[in-house]
C-alpha cells in the first residue's frame, strides 16, 4: 500500500470513530462504559496499564517506557505506583504538581514527551475515549452539565462522581441556545492532539517583560466587545490559554522554575481546587496533570526561597536520575544514532559497550561500604555474577546513595564525540579505540567538568581501555577457536573420555597400540585450571559433568560442546593458550607465509560472518589483539 492510499485509509478510520448525541445519549453510553467518565490522572494510568506491565525479580516493568527509556526501571516503578496510581483513584496525590528532577540529557523530556504522545493514541482506543461538550473551546466533560442538588442522585444510580462546574461559556449556551435543557446540549467524541491543541498544552517560559499571563489562561477578544457589549461577557473571551486548551488531558511545564512568579501562583488554585480564575469570570474547572521538569541545582535555589514555600507544598517531586546499566546505555546510544545521519557509518562491536562502561563510571558513587571497586559494582548493577557478591549486596550498594546517578557524563556528550571523529576523519567504520581516543580529547572542551572530575575520568577512559583490551583479545579468542571449531570438539570429548575414566575407575584404551592407559591427569587439569578449578574441586567438578551427561542420555538428547557454559569455555581458553603463539605470529608478521595468510583469512571471516565485524574493522582487531599478546 503506497503512502496515500494509507492516509485515505486512516482518515476512514478516524471517521468510524466519531460520535455525536445529546447528553441524554451520552448518559446511556454511560450505563454501558462508566469508565469513560475518567480523571485525567485516571486517563493517563490507564493509559500506562494498558500497554502491559512485566514482573522481574519482584519489580514492575511497565512496557509503555520500554521503546524510549532505558534502564529507568526503578524511577518509572516509582512514578507509576507512587504518583499516577494513587492519583487515579482521587488520592491527594492528583492534586500536586507532578514536578521531574534530574540531570541534562536524563530522559525528562523524552518521559513527558512520551506521555502525550501516548495519551493522542490512547484517546483513539475505546478504553481511552474522551467526550466533551460540542462546541466548548476547553473541551468540557458533558456531567458538569448535571446541576448540584443532582449529583449526589447521580452517583448513586451511575457510580459516578461528578467533580468540577460548569464553565461560564457554557452556562450562557444552556440557556441561550438549549432553553435550561441540558438534555439536548450535543455532546460529541473528542481526540486528544498537542498540534491541535486539544487536551494537551505546552508552556514555556519567555522574557518575564513581554510574557503575558493570557499565554497561560485566556484573553479578551476585544474584536467583539461591541457585538456582546461586555468583557465580562464570555463570548468575548478566548478560552485559548494553555490551560484551557490542556483540560481534561495534560499540562506540561517546561523549565518550570525559570517562570516568573505570576505564572506560578495560578497553578495553586489549580492544583488544589482543580479550578483558576481568567478574565471577569467566577472560577473556571479544569481537569489536567499538571508535570514539570527541572534540573537539581534550580530546584535546590527554587525550595531555599520562602517565598516558594505555598507552591513548593503542592508538588511531588520524582527524581530521574541518569541510567546506571552498562547495557541500557549501548541501547541509549543505538536508539541516538538510528536517529541520526551517522547511523550508515560501521560501528565495530564492543565500542558502544566500551563508551558505556566509561559513561557510567562516571556516575557511580565509591561505596563506604566493604571493599567493592567501581568497576565491580557497574558489573552488579549490570546484571552480571561478581565473585563474593550476592543479590543482597547489590541491593545495599543500590540503597546506599539516594542521588546516585543524578551527575556524570551525560548521553548527549559520547554520541557528539562519535559524531564529530567520523565527520573530521570522514570515517566509514569506528572502533572502541577510535571513541575513546574522542571521548578523552573532549574533556578539554567540555565546560561544565573540573579539574578534579577531570583526573578521574582520565581514569575511567584508562580502565575502560583496559577492560576493552580484554573484550578484544577473547573476540579473536573466540573467532580462532570457531574457526577451528573441530579441534574443540576433539579436544572436549578427548577430555570427556579421561573424565569417564577417572569416575568410573576405569582405563582407556589407546587407539594405535590398543594398550590401556591410566586416564590423562595433565590433560584434565590443564583445562580445569582454564576456569579456575581447583585441585580439590577438580573431583566434584568432573562428577558434575558426568551427572550432566546421563542427564542428557535419560532424555534422549546429545551432550556436545554447546551442552555446558564452563566446561565449553574451559576448552576454549585452552585451545587459544595453545594458539596463542600462532595468532601472535600471524598477526604480526608483515610479510605472513601463504599458511599464516591463510589462517588470517579464516579468522577474518569468521569475525565478519558471525561477529558483525566488516573486513577493515576485523583486520584492525586483530593487529590491536597482536600488539596486545606481543607487550
Amino acid at each position: 500500500m503506497d503512502i496515500l492510499s494509507k492516509v485515505q485509509s486512516y482518515r476512514e478510520d478516524q471517521e468510524k470513530l466519531k460520535w455525536e448525541g445529546t447528553l441524554a445519549d451520552y448518559l446511556e453510553l454511560l450505563k454501558e462504559r462508566p469508565y469513560l467518565a475518567q480523571s485525567s490522572h485516571s486517563r493517563v494510568y490507564n493509559m500506562i496499564k494498558h500497554r502491559g506491565v512485566e514482573e522481574e525479580d519482584g519489580k514492575k516493568i511497565y512496557k509503555f517506557f520500554g521503546e524510549e527509556l532505558y534502564g529507568l526501571e526503578e524511577p518509572l516503578e516509582k512514578l507509576v505506583e507512587e504518583y499516577f496510581h494513587p492519583a487515579a483513584k482521587r488520592l491527594d496525590v492528583r492534586k500536586r504538581i507532578l514536578l521531574l528532577m534530574g540531570p541534562v540529557s536524563g530522559g525528562k523530556s523524552t518521559l513527558v514527551s512520551l506521555l502525550k504522545r501516548g495519551l493522542e493514541q490512547f484517546t483513539l482506543t475505546d478504553e481511552g475515549a474522551v467526550f466533551a461538550i460540542k462546541g466548548c473551546p476547553m473541551q468540557e466533560d458533558p456531567l458538569h452539565l448535571i446541576p448540584q442538588y443532582l449529583r449526589k442522585d447521580f452517583e448513586e444510580q451511575y457510580g459516578i462522581r461528578i467533580e468540577g462546574n460548569l464553565s461560564p461559556l457554557n452556562v450562557m449556551r444552556v440557556e441561550k441556545e438549549f432553553a435550561g435543557r441540558i438534555e439536548d446540549v450535543q455532546v460529541e467524541r473528542i481526540f486528544f492532539s498537542e498540534d491541535k491543541r486539544t487536551g494537551i498544552g505546552t508552556f514555556s517560559p519567555s522574557d518575564p517583560k513581554s510574557q503575558d499571563i493570557a499565554d497561560l489562561t485566556g484573553s479578551i477578544d476585544f474584536s467583539t466587545i461591541a457585538e456582546y457589549g461586555s468583557e465580562s461577557d464570555p463570548r468575548a473571551y478566548r478560552f485559548d490559554g494553555e490551560l484551557n486548551k490542556a483540560n481534561r488531558g495534560i499540562m506540561e511545564f517546561q523549565e518550570m522554575l525559570k517562570c516568573d512568579e505570576k505564572f506560578l501562583w495560578h497553578l495553586l488554585s489549580l492544583t488544589q481546587e482543580g479550578n483558576f480564575k481568567a478574565g471577569r469570570f467566577a472560577l473556571i474547572s479544569a481537569d489536567e496533570l499538571i508535570v514539570a521538569h527541572t534540573n537539581e541545582s534550580e530546584y535546590r535555589s527554587f525550595i531555599s526561597n520562602k517565598k516558594n514555600e505555598a507552591l513548593h507544598s503542592r508538588m511531588i517531586v520524582m527524581p530521574v536520575p541518569y541510567n546506571l546499566k552498562v547495557s541500557q546505555e549501548e541501547r541509549i546510544y543505538e536508539k541516538m544514532i538510528r536517529e541520526s545521519d551517522i547511523k550508515d557509518v560501521h560501528i565495530a562491536p564492543h565500542t558502544l559497550r566500551v563508551a558505556a562502561m566509561f559513561t557510567i563510571l562516571t556516575r557511580l558513587k565509591e561505596s563506604t561500604k566493604g571493599n567493592i571497586s567501581l568497576l565491580k559494582k557497574m558489573y552488579l548493577y549490570d546484571g552480571q555474577n561478581v565473585d563474593g557478591y550476592s543479590d543482597n549486596d547489590l541491593q545495599e550498594l543500590s540503597r546506599e546513595f539516594n542521588d546516585e546517578g543524578m551527575t556524570g557524563i551525560d548521553p548527549r556528550y559520547v554520541i557528539n564525540r562519535i559524531s564529530s571523529t567520523i565527520i573530521k576523519k570522514e570515517m566509514t567504520s569506528i572502533n572502541a579505540l577510535d571513541v575513546l581516543r574522542s571521548l578523552k580529547d573532549g574533556l578539554d572542551d567540555h565546560p561544565s567538568i573540573s579539574k578534579d572530575d577531570k583526573e578521574r575520568y582520565l581514569n575511567f577512559i584508562s580502565i575502560a581501555r583496559k577492560e576493552y583490551d580484554e573484550l578484544a583479545k577473547k573476540e579473536v579468542q573466540k573467532a580462532f577457536v570457531y574457526s577451528y571449531e573441530e579441534s574443540a570438539k576433539t579436544l572436549m570429548n578427548n577430555y570427556l573420555d579421561n573424565v569417564e575414566a577417572y569416575c568410573n575407575k576405569t582405563k582407556l584404551e589407546d587407539p594405535l597400540t590398543g594398550e590401556e592407559m591410566h586416564p590423562d591427569e595433565k590433560l584434565m587439569r590443564s583445562i580445569e585450571e582454564q576456569i579456575g578449578i581447583s585441585e580439590n574441586a577438580k573431583k566434584a567438578f568432573r562428577e558434575e559433568i558426568l551427572i550432566r551427561i546421563s542427564a542428557y542420555a535419560r532424555k534422549g538428547k546429545k551432550f556436545d560442546y554447546q551442552s555446558h557454559e564452563r566446561l565449553r569455555e574451559a576448552i576454549q581458553k585452552k585451545l587459544f593458550s595453545d594458539l596463542k603463539d600462532v595468532v601472535k605470529i600471524t598477526t604480526s608478521t608483515k610479510t605472513p607465509d601463504e599458511q599464516q595468510l591463510k589462517k588470517i583469512n579464516e579468522v577474518v571471516v569468521t569475525l565478519i560472518d558471525e561477529y558483525g565485524y566488516t573486513s577493515t574493522s576485523a583486520n584492525d582487531l586483530l593487529r590491536y589483539v597482536g600488539s596486545l599478546l606481543n607487550r
